[in-house]
């Protein structure tokens, strides 16, 4: 895998609760998202499958009618096209692993996350 260069992108404050760090290349894109305790994420579904690995706090995530709690060291893969939501138990840090790259986290098209 590519050597990703961290220091070179700037954080984005998507909104006053949650702060990610992106990294990509052609082939992958990794974020480092930074969630206050009882931030939600909305349900929605994209086409790039998710894998999330969850450095320090807890995601609850709510998928195909299951509820699943990601704490620290664990990761979720969650297949493209499912729809999913989660919830922040505690302040968290976590790393979202995408392949193809999204497009909607580089153009600011992400609404969902903006709460727009």
């Amino acid at each position: 895998m590519k050597h990703f260069k961290w220091d070179e992108i700037p954080a984005e404050r998507v909104n006053d609760h949650f702060v990610r760090k992106l990294a990509w290349d052609g082939k992958m894109m990794i974020a480092r998202t930074d969630v206050e305790k009882g931030y939600v994420v909305p349900h929605h579904q994209h086409d790039n499958e998710q894998i999330t690995w969850v450095m320090s706090g807890k995601w609850r995530f709510t998928l195909e009618g299951k509820t699943v709690d990601v704490g620290p060291g664990e990761m979720i893969s969650i297949p493209a096209g499912t729809v999913h939501g989660a919830e922040a138990v505690e302040t968290l840090v976590a790393y979202d692993i995408f392949t193809p790259v999204r497009e909607d986290w580089l153009n600011g098209d992400d609404s969902y996350l903006r709460n727009k």
